[in-house]
């Protein structure tokens, strides 16, 4: 299955791509990039695959730019004329395209993630978590937690220090309360979360973002 779903909203542009063995090929020559050669030569095929639905997904947005990586491994869109983000949880590969900071991210509802919950709880959510469906609720904070590590310029490393999720509700989870902080300042958002079948997706947008359409392949 080629592109999957549009989670855009009015300030980005939000796509999905499910891989599909039988359907799906990628003209390798035309998806990568010359920089990234040598990051990506040794990837498992899965990985590999989730590279190329990005790039395809970018092809869709914006066919004359491509994405690149800092140093530090952060992602980042040349030109650099808007801002973006990446998610992906085989079979699923997200990107997102705002003209303001956003982050995405995507985790399978999994058990495993029990096992390292005292990693990325703050305290104040132990008080409101629930034991019912507890591998829920613990998956939708940390897609939450992971969509506000992209979007946030601090980058604060620990999500059980600096990142906190408001309580929520399973059956509404289209306007979650979360934030990053520290001793001298607060920021706020709202998170957006999806239930995909086994999966969580969430959509944290920057503030005051401004209304943008796709045409001829450019954002603003």
């Amino acid at each position: 299955m080629p592109f999957h779903l549009d989670f855009s909203t009015p300030h980005s542009t939000v796509l999905f791509w499910k891989y599909d063995d039988k359907s799906d090929e990628f003209d390798h020559n035309a998806l990568i990039e010359p920089e990234n050669f040598q990051r990506i030569e040794h990837y498992h095929p899965k990985k590999l695959s989730e590279y190329l639905m990005v790039r395809r997904l970018l092809k869709m947005v914006l066919p004359n730019h491509k994405i690149l990586y800092k140093t530090i491994g952060q992602p980042y869109l040349h030109p650099k004329d808007a801002f973006i983000s990446i998610t992906h949880s085989f079979p699923f590969a997200a990107l997102a395209v705002s003209n303001k900071r956003v982050g995405i991210d995507i985790e399978k509802i999994m058990p495993k993630i029990l096992k390292i919950k005292e990693k990325f709880l703050h305290d104040s959510e132990h008080q409101w978590t629930q034991n019912e469906n507890e591998v829920e609720w613990l998956t939708v904070i940390w897609v939450i937690k992971e969509a506000l590590y992209k979007l946030h310029p601090s980058k604060y490393w620990s999500l059980k220090k600096h990142y906190r999720v408001e309580p929520f509700s399973l059956e509404d989870t289209s306007a979650i309360c979360c934030s990053v902080f520290d001793e001298q300042f607060t920021d706020s958002y709202n998170a957006k979360v999806v239930r995909m079948g086994e999966y969580y997706f969430a959509l944290v947008e920057e503030h005051h973002v401004l209304n943008f359409k796709i045409s001829s392949g450019s954002l603003f």
